[in-house]
C-alpha cells in the first residue's frame, strides 16, 4: 500500500493520467495532480480522490515544457506536501503528419512536452526523492516508440528517447535509492484515441481490443510499490508488440 506517500502526476485530468490518479490513491497516495490546459477537470480528479479514499489531493497548472515552470511547480507542491516518493511522468501530445508534410514547430512541440518535459520533472524531483532518502519514477512511454509508426516521427522519437531516458536515469539514480522505470501502453481508449476504431492496426493485437486507462494504472500501482524492479519498461498493449 503507498499510505502516507505524496505522488506527482503530469497530465492527470483525463485518460491514462487520471485512472493513475485514482489507482494510486485508491491505494493510500496523497495526490498532486498536474495539467497544463483543463484545470476543471484536473480540480474533478482531485475531488474524486478525497471523497472517495480520504487522502489529500491538489491541483497544480504547469507546462511541464517549460524548465522553469516544472521547477516552480515542484518547489510548490514541496511546500505544500512536504516529501514527495512518486513521479509519474504522463503528460503528452501528438501532432500527426507524414514526415515529407511535418512542420518544424510540430515535431518540436512532441519532442517538448513528451521528452524534455519528463526531463524537467525528473530534474527538479530528484532533489526530493533525495531528501525523503526514497523515489520511484515512472514514464509513460508508448509502443510506437519500440515499433515506429507512419506519421508519428515525431511522437515515435520523443517516446524512444523517454525509453532511454527511463534506463539511464534508473543506472544513476539506483544508488540512491531512486527507481525509475517505464510503461509502454498500446492502443489504449482515451481521448487521443478517439476516432480510431477503423484504424487496421487493430486487427493485429492478439487480445482483439483496445486497452483500459485502468489497466495502465493498474501497472503504474505495481512499479510504485515494486521496490526490486528498476530500469525495465513493461508493455500494457494487449500483446501487438510481442
Amino acid at each position: 500500500m503507498l499510505k502516507g506517500k505524496t505522488a506527482i502526476v503530469t497530465g492527470a485530468s483525463r485518460g491514462i493520467g487520471r485512472a493513475i490518479a485514482l489507482e494510486l490513491a485508491s491505494q493510500g497516495a496523497n495526490i498532486a495532480a498536474i495539467c497544463v490546459g483543463n484545470s476543471a477537470a484536473a480540480e474533478e480528479v482531485c475531488m474524486e480522490c478525497r471523497e472517495q479514499f480520504g487522502v489529500r489531493a491538489q491541483a497544480y497548472r504547469c507546462d511541464v515544457s517549460s524548465y522553469g515552470e516544472a521547477k516552480e511547480v515542484t518547489a510548490q507542491i514541496r511546500k505544500e506536501f512536504g516529501a514527495v516518493q512518486i513521479l509519474v511522468n504522463n503528460a503528452g501530445i501528438t501532432r500527426d503528419g507524414l514526415l515529407a508534410m511535418m512542420k518544424e514547430e510540430d515535431f518540436d512541440a512532441v519532442l517538448n512536452t513528451n521528452l524534455k518535459g519528463a526531463f524537467n520533472m525528473i530534474r527538479h524531483c530528484t532533489g526530493l526523492f533525495l531528501r525523503a532518502k526514497e523515489g520511484c519514477i515512472i514514464n509513460i512511454t508508448s509502443v510506437v516508440g519500440m515499433m515506429g509508426n507512419a506519421g508519428q516521427c515525431n511522437y515515435a522519437a520523443s517516446k524512444a528517447g523517454l525509453i532511454g531516458l527511463t534506463k539511464s536515469v534508473a543506472r544513476e539514480l539506483a544508488p540512491k535509492g531512486i527507481r525509475c522505470n517505464a510503461i509502454a501502453p498500446g492502443f489504449i481508449a482515451t481521448d487521443m484515441t478517439r476516432g480510431q476504431g477503423e484504424n487496421p492496426m487493430l486487427a493485429q493485437i492478439p487480445l482483439g481490443r483496445m486497452g483500459a486507462p485502468e489497466e495502465v494504472a493498474q501497472a503504474a500501482a505495481f512499479l510504485a510499490q515494486a521496490a526490486y524492479i528498476t530500469g525495465e519498461g513493461p508493455r500494457v498493449d494487449g500483446g501487438i508488440a510481442m
